[in-house]
């Protein structure tokens, strides 16, 4: 594992070596309460062709906040401050467009110009955000198990009002609950997956930071982000295709086509999204070697 500081913040990274048969690096996000460490499927395929960097969103994974550093804000300081450097202090911001700044300078420290984005549920909102901040750096974004943009009111409460209670009552004995992981390896997913992924989903709901995840939660659900998302898609230059799970019950692949509909590769062809049979909301690693076959395709056509 190899860190980063992004914006005062410390990233966990890994980047594979590149690739002569290509310039192209696929960038991959992951989702809500979980890690860079769904994506191995993926890059285990896909490295051999193309360089993969893959990092923990702030907040999740490795990219944890320093216990010994404590967050300074202007009304800490008993000394007026010119507004730029007041700024710099304010607390950390956990909307769509904060993770997409972060995004962005990653891309640059690691000196990374022809990215293809490959976003997981709350990840794949992530990477349309970045391929508009970071737009001459963005070549594509190819988005897994993430739609959206109708606010349904009453059932967003109960999502936020769920989650809320998730975040704030995960005790970290939860660990040791008897067969809590293989109940995770069954949560979501059309078939039950490697009893490894519910550790290691376990762990990752555990080891979020308490700030991060309730923020990221509440932040992105707000009728405004909701609304928001389908702007964003529909003012795109860059290819962006959709990759849904035909039994995901947390993104139905309705409303993946419903945010796809506002990009135009949609509008002018109907062809940006993809629905893998037999696959729940983790489609990496449910069904990692169609996934590979269909980023391999996507990027094909544009390389």
């Amino acid at each position: 594992m190899v860190t980063i500081d992004i914006l005062g913040s410390t990233h966990a990274y890994q980047l594979t070596p590149p690739r002569a048969s290509s310039s192209t690096v696929l960038v991959f996000i992951h989702g809500w309460l979980l890690s860079r460490n769904y994506w191995q499927p993926l890059i285990e395929r896909l490295a051999p062709d193309y360089q993969c960097l893959v990092y923990d969103l702030r907040g999740f994974g490795d990219s944890q906040p320093q216990p010994d550093k404590t967050q300074i804000t202007p009304s800490k300081l008993k000394c007026e401050l010119p507004n730029a450097v007041a700024a710099s202090l304010s607390p950390p911001s956990y909307t769509l467009a904060a993770y997409a700044k972060d995004l962005e300078v990653l891309l640059q420290k690691l000196d990374i110009g022809h990215a293809w984005l490959i976003g997981h549920s709350l990840g794949g909102s992530i990477a349309l955000w970045g391929a508009s901040v970071a737009s001459e750096r963005v070549k594509g974004v190819i988005c897994l198990n993430a739609g959206g943009g109708i606010y349904l009111k009453e059932g967003f409460e109960r999502f936020r009002a769920v989650g809320k209670s998730l975040v704030k009552r995960r005790p970290r004995w939860l660990c040791y609950l008897p067969l809590i992981d293989l109940w995770l390896a069954r949560a979501q997913v059309a078939r039950p997956l490697a009893r490894r992924w519910g550790k290691q989903r376990i762990i990752d709901f555990v080891v979020a930071d308490p700030e991060a995840a309730l923020r990221t939660l509440l932040d992105s659900t707000t009728e405004a982000e909701v609304h928001r998302l389908p702007q964003v898609v529909s003012q795109l230059k860059q290819p962006v295709y959709f990759i849904a799970g035909a039994n995901d019950t947390i993104m139905e692949p309705k409303y993946v086509r419903h945010l796809a509909s506002f990009h135009k590769l949609f509008q002018d062809f109907g062809e940006n999204v993809i629905e893998i049979p037999n696959c729940g909301h983790l489609a990496m690693v449910e069904q990692p070697d169609i996934v590979e076959t269909e980023i391999r395709k996507i990027i094909a056509d544009y390389a």
